[in-house]
C-alpha cells in the first residue's frame, strides 16, 4: 500500500548539493515525488510503501553533503498524488520564512582534478560543483538559484547546462557552475597592459612574486595583497602599503606538508586547516620564518588554498608560502569592487588581478585557534557566516547591534541567531557604511522585520546610534553580561551561572570602565560579585596604544611617585616629558577614567617586564606577553581578594623577580598562573555561597591560550562544569549573540514589552 509524506527540512540545506543528494537517495530507495527549495528550507513530497519511505527518511540524516547541516525534519501526511518518478522542481518563495544560507566552501578535490583533465575546464580558475565554491559571497536573495546570484550575468553553455540537468552529475543544480566557454574570467593588469589568458596570468604573477613584487588579488570575499612569504623586503613593502607597522600577517602555504616543515601542527589543527572552511589557523612556529611576519610572536596565522586560482598559482611558484593579507588601506573594509581596487590598490602594488564577477557580500578570511584541542573562532567571516546558532529561545524580530570594535551584528529568526560576517571598527567611516549596508542586506535576504533591538549600555557606540534610526523599542545590555550570555547561548545554557568576563573595555553600571569581572548571572540579569580593583586610565582609550601609561598608573597606585626615582630602570625608553604629563594627569585626575580591565592589566605587566611599552596594533602587548611566557612554570604570585582584587603583592613579586634575575619568560608564566588562581578562588567562593557549579569563561582576554587552557583545566579539577566558546568568538565579535539572547529572554519573561 502506497503512502505519501511531506518533509520540510531546515538547516544549511541550500547551496550545498542537498537536492541532488536527496534525488540520489530517492532513486536508491525507489520512492517517487519531488524536491524543491523554498524560503523555509527544502520541501520533499514523497510516495512509496511504508518501509521504503522510512528507509528514505533515515538515509537523509546520514548521506547528505559534508557542508550541509540539518537542524530539523518535519514530517506530515499527504494524500497520494500518483507520482511516476522523482524530480527536482522549480524553487518557490511563498512566505517570509527563510532557510540557512550556505557560507562559501573551499574547492574540493574532484574540482581540482577537473582543472587538470576535464576538456572544457582545463585551467579554469572558477571550477566548482555542488560540493564547493562561492555561496554567500555571490547570493543576492533567496531561494538560492542562479538568477538571484552574481552569476546571473553568465548564461550556461550547452555543456554546463547538460551537467546542471544531469541527475547523476556532480554539478546537478550547482548554481555557480561554469567553464571556460561561459563563466567569469581573470585579468592581470600591469601598468596599462591587460593580460587575459590564464596561463599567461599564472606565469606573470609567479614571476612578479618570485622577484619580490607585491600584487593585489581578487579573492572569494574581497581583494588581498600578496607577496613572497619569505622575502623580507617585499613583506616590509606590504607593511608600508597598508600602514601596518607590527600587526602580524597570515601566510598561505601550498599544502599541509609544506606548512608542517615550518610549523607545529597537531591533529586538530590539521583537521581545521584542511576542512572545507579553510580558515586561517594560528600555529606555533618551529622553524625560522620571516621575522617580519609576526614580530615578537610565537605563532603565525596559516591557511591553505581555497580557490582554484590559489592551487594553480602554487603549481608555478617556487616559494612554499605567500603573504595573503586583506586588500585594504589601514582600517578600512576589505575592497570588493574592481574600480575601487584600481583606484586604491593598483597605484601602490605592482600588479592587479581581477575577475569580472561581482562580489555581493564581502567577507574577510576567518581566523581560528585550537586551545585544549577545541577549535576557537577568533574572527568569524568567510566560510562561517552567515551560519546561524541554534537556540532554545524565540528570537523572531530581535536585532542585536553588536559592539563598537570587532563588530558583528545578529538578527533573530524563529529559534535562531543569524550572525553577520566580521564587520570591524565602526569608528571608521567606511566600516560604518559597510555595517549599514550589511544590515540592510541581511534584513532583505532573511525576510527580517525588526521589532526589538538590543544595544550596548554605552550610549555613544555607533551601533547603538544606528538603532535609533530604526525607530523601534530597544533594551540596553551591559557589555560583559553580553559576553557571558554569548557563551551561554552557544552552549544552550539557560540558568544561573558563575560568569568570568575578561576583556579590554566596556561601560559598567557605575559609569567606570569594566573588564575584569565576576558575575552571578542568568540570561536576563546579573550580579557583579567581584572585579579587579579600579586603576586610573590616563588618556582614556589611548592607553591601549601606550601600555607604559597603564604600567605607570599601577606603579603609582601601589608604590607612590617615589617609584620613578627609586627604580628609574622601569621607565627606560619612556619620554621624560610624556611621563611627567601622565604623572600630572593621574595626580590631578585629568582624563583618567577608572578601569578594572584585564586587558589593561596585561598591558601594564607587559610594559613593566619590558616586553612592549608602545603598541602598534590592537592587543599587541598581551599577545607578545603570552608568546614569551613559560606555560610550564608552576609558581604563582601573591594577591589579595576582598571586596575587589588587589594585585599590589603581585607587582611587588614581579619587580623582586626582575631584580633577582628571574627570566622574563618565567615571570610571564608566573603571572598567568596568578590570574588563573584568582579565577579558581573566586569561583570556589561563589559556589560555596550560591551552590552554582557552572562557570562561564568569555571575553577577548580568553583568546590567550595559556589563560584559557589553564583556567579550564584547573576549574575542571576543582569539580566545576566549565564552559567556553568555540564557534562564536569570545571577543567583541560574539557580543551580538549575547545581546540577542538577553533580549529574547527578557521578552520571554515580559521584562520588556514587545
Amino acid at each position: 500500500m502506497k503512502i505519501a509524506k511531506q518533509l520540510l527540512i531546515k538547516g544549511l540545506v541550500q547551496g550545498v548539493g542537498f537536492r541532488p543528494s536527496i534525488y540520489r537517495i530517492a532513486i536508491k530507495h525507489s520512492v517517487f515525488g519531488t524536491v524543491e527549495n523554498n524560503n523555509s528550507g527544502v520541501i520533499i513530497c514523497v510516495e512509496g510503501n511504508n518501509k521504503s519511505i522510512s528507509e528514505f527518511i533515515k538515509d537523509i540524516s546520514i548521506s547528505t553533503p559534508q557542508a550541509s547541516k540539518i537542524s530539523s525534519i518535519e514530517v506530515t501526511d499527504l494524500p497520494t498524488n500518483g507520482y511516476e518518478d522523482f524530480s527536482i522542481v522549480k524553487s518557490t518563495s511563498k512566505s517570509k520564512d527563510v532557510t540557512e544560507v550556505s557560507p562559501d566552501i573551499g574547492t574540493c578535490i574532484e574540482c581540482l582534478n577537473d582543472i587538470k583533465y576535464q576538456t572544457h575546464r582545463l585551467n579554469y580558475a572558477f571550477t566548482n560543483c555542488t560540493n564547493c565554491g562561492p555561496r554567500f559571497s555571490i547570493i543576492k536573495d533567496l531561494p538560492y538559484d542562479r538568477p538571484k546570484t552574481t552569476m546571473d550575468e553568465f548564461p550556461m553553455c550547452k555543456v554546463c547546462a547538460k551537467e546542471y540537468n544531469d541527475i547523476m552529475d556532480r554539478r546537478f543544480h550547482a548554481q555557480p557552475v561554469a567553464c571556460n566557454n561561459c563563466g567569469p574570467n581573470y585579468s592581470l593588469e600591469i601598468g596599462g597592459d591587460i593580460i587575459k589568458p590564464i596561463e599567461h596570468i599564472l606565469i606573470g604573477t609567479s614571476d612578479l612574486l618570485e622577484n619580490g613584487k607585491i600584487i593585489a588579488l581578487k579573492g572569494m570575499g574581497g581583494f588581498h595583497i600578496a607577496c613572497d612569504g619569505f622575502n623580507e623586503d617585499a613583506i616590509q613593502r606590504v607593511r608600508e602599503v597598508k600602514s601596518r607597522d607590527g600587526k602580524p600577517f597570515a601566510l598561505m602555504f601550498k599544502d599541509i606538508n609544506s606548512a608542517s616543515k615550518f610549523l607545529n601542527i597537531n591533529s586538530k589543527e590539521k583537521e581545521l586547516l584542511t576542512s572545507w572552511r579553510k580558515p586561517i589557523v594560528l600555529l606555533e612556529i618551529k622553524k625560522s620564518i620571516s621575522t617580519s611576519i609576526g614580530i615578537g610572536l610565537d605563532r603565525v596565522g596559516v591557511m591553505l588554498p581555497y580557490m582554484p586560482l590559489h592551487h594553480m598559482l602554487f603549481e608555478k611558484l617556487k616559494t612554499p608560502a605567500i603573504v595573503l593579507t586583506s586588500g585594504n588601506i589601514s582600517d578600512e573594509p576589505i575592497i570588493i569592487n574592481n574600480d575601487l581596487a584600481r583606484e586604491k590598490l593598483k597605484p601602490v602594488t605592482d600588479a592587479l588581478i581581477t575577475y569580472n564577477r561581482d562580489i555581493y557580500n564581502r567577507t574577510d578570511d576567518s581566523v581560528c585557534k585550537v586551545i585544549n584541542r577545541i577549535p576557537r573562532v577568533i574572527r568569524r567571516s568567510r566560510s562561517y557566516a552567515p551560519s546561524p546558532v541554534e537556540l532554545n529561545l524565540h528570537t523572531e524580530g530581535i536585532f542585536a547591534a553588536g559592539a563598537e570594535l570587532v563588530n558583528c551584528f545578529s538578527i533573530g529568526k524563529g529559534k535562531q541567531a543569524i550572525l553577520s560576517q566580521h564587520i570591524g571598527d565602526l569608528k571608521n567611516l567606511e566600516t560604518l557604511e559597510f555595517y549599514e549596508e550589511s544590515v540592510d542586506r541581511y534584513f532583505k535576504l532573511f525576510r527580517f522585520t525588526p521589532q526589538l533591538a538590543a544595544v550596548d549600555l554605552h550610549p555613544d557606540y555607533l551601533s547603538s546610534r544606528f538603532v535609533d534610526k530604526l525607530g523601534i523599542q530597544s533594551t540596553s545590555v551591559q557589555h560583559h553580561h553580553a559576553h557571558i550570555a554569548s557563551c551561554m547561548a552557544e552552549n544552550n545554557i539557560d540558568e544561573k551561572v558563575i560568569g568570568v568576563s575578561f576583556d579590554g573595555t566596556g561601560l559598567g553600571d557605575d559609569g567606570h570602565v569594566w573588564g575584569g569581572e565576576f558575575f552571578i548571572c542568568d540570561l536576563a540579569d546579573y550580579e557583579r560579585i567581584n572585579h579587579f580593583e579600579y586603576i586610573p586610565q590616563p588618556g582614556g582609550d589611548a592607553v591601549s596604544k601606550y601600555p607604559w601609561r597603564m604600567m605607570t598608573s599601577y606603579l603609582i597606585k601601589y608604590f607612590g611617585e617615589d617609584i620613578i626615582k627609586t627604580r628609574p630602570n622601569l621607565f627606560e625608553n619612556v619620554d621624560k616629558k610624556e611621563l611627567a604629563t601622565i604623572l600630572n594627569m593621574i595626580k590631578q585626575n585629568i582624563n583618567c577614567p577608572l578601569t578594572s580591565s584585564t586587558g589593561r592589566l596585561f598591558d601594564a605587566v607587559a610594559a613593566l617586564t619590558g616586553i612592549c611599552k608602545i603598541s602598534t596594533y590592537h592587543a599587541e602587548a598581551p599577545m607578545q606577553f603570552e608568546s614569551i611566557s613559560n606555560k610550564h612554570f608552576e609558581a604563582i604570585y601573591s594577591y589579595e581578594i576582598s571586596d575587589n582584587i588587589s594585585l599590589k603583592h603581585t607587582f611587588v613579586g614581579i619587580i623582586d623577580d626582575m631584580e633577582s634575575g628571574v627570566s622574563i619568560s618565567n615571570i610571564a608564566g608566573k603571572f598567568h598562573n596568578t590570574i588563573v588562581a584568582i579565577i579558581v578562588d573566586i569561583a570556589s567562593e561563589a559556589r560555596d555561597k550560591s551552590g552554582i557549579n557552572k562557570v562561564i569563561l568569555s571575553g577577548g582576554s580568553f583568546q590567550n591560550s595559556i589563560l584559557l587552557e589553564k583556567s579550564e583545566i584547573q576549574l575542571l579539577e576543582a569539580g566545576f562544569e566549565c564552559y567556553s566558546q568555540s564557534d562564536i568568538p569570545s571577543n567583541d565579535g560574539g557580543i551580538a549573540l549575547g545581546q540577542l539572547a538577553i533580549a529574547a529572554k527578557r521578552r520571554e519573561l515580559k521584562l520588556i514589552c514587545n
